[in-house]
């Protein structure tokens, strides 16, 4: 007979399973029990009338139970798999797995649970606890890193709440910890907690214990992990090694999970109303100062601030003279633009390694791109807004660049330098209302690229001579070389005279009808 409000709860709760007209497995299977369970129940709710009328309330329900005297099912003491335990123990000596054997015995009319299966086997070979050994370090040799989820804060920035991680480097010998909460986990991100926590210690442990996140490892292999490049670059800039966890085994950073990551959920964030990332980053340095700081640790029995000022700070290595500076990897492909697109904006490389595979760096002042084989082939200022573009005109295709910078006044001061024929010349085709002409200039231009600039001097000369300043006829004098052929004479036309005769002497026939001879 059900005798707390727990069983009560779910007896209740059965009925109500019951009121909708499920089927007694799918009942079971719901609620963990045996369907010969739910089947006396609802003969019991029949027969008092529950199925059909609102049900009761907890306490008028248990006081049905207790009248009725609805009492369980006697205990089963002899495990279904009993009359099978001969070829169990065989099939177990031959490694075979508890699936495979369940499979087997329902091949001999076996009627039981999976469970009931599993139940027996484990009771035939009960399992040895394991043995757990604690690492201690010594001062200054260790620190681990984790990341715990940190429920919402505020956004300041845009007022709403957002998912917050809470980022904890403990120190593994005076368990003197840093704490700070962001809004993601990038590489970035990551770079940036760790020089914030290392500057907070003033100073640095020999390896730093992380898990197998992203932004720290590429690829999470016990015997050759492979570390994502800015974190290297980070490691090495404050001598620090990487001390990755084996894949899985959370608990080889113990120390941070349990008394950093759970410790400030439970007693910093516990109960704690949401308030601003700003806000609770300021508060939780006191904590950790204070609450975290002057506690009685329960392992070293000893309180972390004191074991970090009086032992650790100064087994810590100096911290460099300059912080890192956050450079961030990132393996991105040349368009065929010959741009590369990181962190939404856009840098030029060199034309020859479009639609290859480059290396980014980006740190705060500049963006480094380098080939696959680590040659750098270009350096760029950082942009300061997404979408900016950033070129070096070297990097474009020759042919390409000076349409690309062309503009008015630098094809008037060219034209200048040429001579005074080219100027006449160019300033012509600019003077166009209509059209465009300023690329045609600059093609005119630049044929003394090809030819000297006398020559296209002598070209566009006699170009307007003939009064055909087009660039096609200029390019043709010149390949024919015809710039410097003397120039016809000029035609000379006499001057027009007024028609000194009569007019019927020139039309008087035409009246009288004669034809025109």
């Amino acid at each position: 007979m059900p005798g707390n409000r727990k069983e009560t709860m779910d007896i209740r709760e059965m009925l109500r399973r019951l009121q909708k007209g499920q089927s007694d497995r799918a009942i079971a299977k719901a609620m963990r029990v045996n369907r010969k369970t739910v089947g006396r129940y609802r003969a019991w709710a029949t027969e008092q009338a529950l199925l059909e009328e609102p049900l009761p309330s907890l306490g008028d329900l248990q006081r049905l139970l207790d009248e009725t005297m609805m009492s369980p099912p006697p205990p089963q003491n002899t495990s279904t798999v009993e009359p099978y335990r001969e070829l169990v123990v065989k099939l177990r000596e031959q490694k075979v797995e508890i699936a495979a054997i369940y499979e087997r015995l329902k091949e001999r009319e076996y009627c039981g649970s999976y469970a009931s299966v599993y139940r027996f086997v484990r009771s035939l070979e009960p399992r040895e606890p394991e043995v757990t050994v604690r690492v201690e370090t010594p001062p200054g040799e260790e620190a681990q890193v984790d990341f715990g989820h940190a429920g919402l804060m505020i956004d300041p920035e845009t007022g709403k709440l957002r998912k917050t991680w809470a980022f904890v480097m403990t120190l593994s010998w005076s368990r003197h910890q840093y704490v700070e909460f962001v809004f993601d986990q990038k590489v970035e991100t990551w770079l940036r907690l760790h020089r914030n926590a290392l500057t907070w210690f003033g100073g640095v442990p020999r390896r730093i214990v992380i898990d197998n996140l992203k932004a720290a490892i590429v690829r999470a292999v016990w015997d050759d992990p492979e570390v994502q490049q800015s974190y290297r670059e980070c490691a090495e800039h404050y001598g620090f090694l990487i001390a990755p966890c084996r894949p899985r085994t959370p608990q080889h950073k113990g120390k941070v999970e349990k008394g950093g990551v759970h410790y400030v959920k439970r007693n910093f964030l516990g109960g704690r109303e949401p308030t601003t990332i700003t806000q609770a980053n300021r508060d939780v340095l006191v904590w950790c100062d204070t609450t975290a700081g002057l506690r009685r640790h329960g392992t070293t029995k000893e309180q972390p601030l004191a074991r970090f000022q009086e032992t650790e700070r100064v087994r810590l290595r100096p911290l460099p003279e300059t912080p890192y500076d956050m450079a961030v990897w990132k393996k991105i492909k040349v368009q065929r633009d010959c741009y590369v697109e990181f962190d939404q904006a856009y840098y030029s490389v060199p034309h020859r390694l479009i639609t290859q595979d480059v290396w980014a760096c980006g740190g705060i002042q500049q963006v480094r791109i380098y080939t696959t084989t680590h040659q750098l082939v270009a350096t760029h200022e950082r942009a300061q807004s997404p979408g900016e573009r950033l070129t070096h005109l070297d990097h474009l295709p020759p042919d390409k660049v000076p349409g690309l910078i062309l503009n008015r006044e630098d094809c008037l001061a060219k034209a200048m330098e040429i001579g005074p024929a080219t100027l006449e010349v160019v300033q012509t085709l600019l003077d166009d209302d209509v059209a465009d002409r300023l690329p045609t200039a600059g093609r005119i231009t630049r044929l003394c690229e090809t030819f000297s600039a006398q020559r296209l001097e002598a070209a566009c000369r006699r170009a307007l001579h003939f009064d055909d300043p087009a660039y096609r006829t200029i390019k043709r004098i010149l390949r024919q070389g015809l710039e410097d052929a003397p120039l016809p004479d000029p035609v000379s036309t006499p001057a027009a005279t007024t028609f000194a005769r009569p007019t019927d002497e020139l039309v008087g026939g035409l009246i009288d009808g004669a034809s025109w001879n």
